[in-house]
């Protein structure tokens, strides 16, 4: 199967406001970031609220919502606190992800087959109030299908350890993990699934994801504002999006 169609790119502002915070300033503005990535042809933007806000707050959420014109994706642990903040703020799209206070990032996939009934029951409301809801999962086939099951529109594949076996030159490691994605695509599809992926994409392992013909969105944060800090967040994006563009033959 050829990959057709034109690759959605979702823009994560995370570490914008990370750098903004570690100077316990209002500068740079997370909102400013998501406004110039839109004008450089994003098609959403991703921001996670943390339990420990230790980036987006909440009052950049709202601002992101009513400042933005493109799809607000909202990521966050599946918590009653969140829950709460998503059906107030009422986002186009939200994504639940695994969160460990200490960790640095997101770290492996939700375990969605573990918790099944109680997520069934978060998602609930969140696609009553119109949110698209996305889980964030390993290419496990019981992630997935855990994640049909209860009802999920979408599943975000988890690129991170092949990002890190690619960026280690493990190439056949890589290679290896890229077939299961490719595999896990195929069966989140088939099951109606919409699916994304994300995670540690770059300019040099972006390709291979992109051409994989099921997944329909990309959502890159960390590489592109880091890439910003020397060309400029507006032409970082341009770069990325030529080459999923390319991956996609268009």
């Amino acid at each position: 199967m050829q990959p057709s169609g034109k690759l959605r790119l979702g823009i994560n502002i995370d570490h914008v406001a990370t750098l903004r915070n570690a100077r316990g300033s209002v500068w740079p503005d997370p909102l400013r970031a998501a406004l110039l990535a839109e004008a450089a042809g994003a098609d959403g933007i991703t921001a996670h609220l943390r339990e420990d806000r230790r980036h987006i707050r909440d009052a950049d959420m709202t601002a992101l919502k009513a400042g933005i014109g493109i799809p607000l994706n909202f990521e966050c642990a599946a918590t009653d606190e969140m829950q709460a903040i998503i059906l107030t703020i009422r986002p186009h799209a939200v994504c639940l992800v695994p969160e460990r206070r200490e960790e640095r990032t997101t770290e492996g996939g939700l375990d969605v087959a573990g918790d099944e009934n109680r997520l069934a029951a978060f998602i609930a409301p969140l696609r009553d109030a119109g949110c698209r809801v996305s889980m964030f999962i390993g290419h496990d086939r019981r992630q997935i299908e855990a994640s049909a099951r209860i009802g999920a529109a979408v599943v975000e594949l988890h690129t991170g350890h092949y990002s890190d076996l690619h960026a280690e030159g493990r190439f056949d490691e890589a290679e290896a993990e890229l077939a299961a994605l490719r595999q896990g695509a195929v069966l989140a599809a088939a099951l109606g699934l919409e699916v994304h992926a994300g995670h540690g994409l770059t300019y040099d392992n972006v390709a291979p994801i992109a051409a994989i013909p099921q997944v329909m969105e990309l959502n890159i944060g960390h590489f592109l504002i880091g890439e910003a800090v020397f060309i400029g967040l507006g032409p970082a994006i341009e770069g990325m999006r030529r080459r999923m563009d390319q991956a996609r033959g268009l």
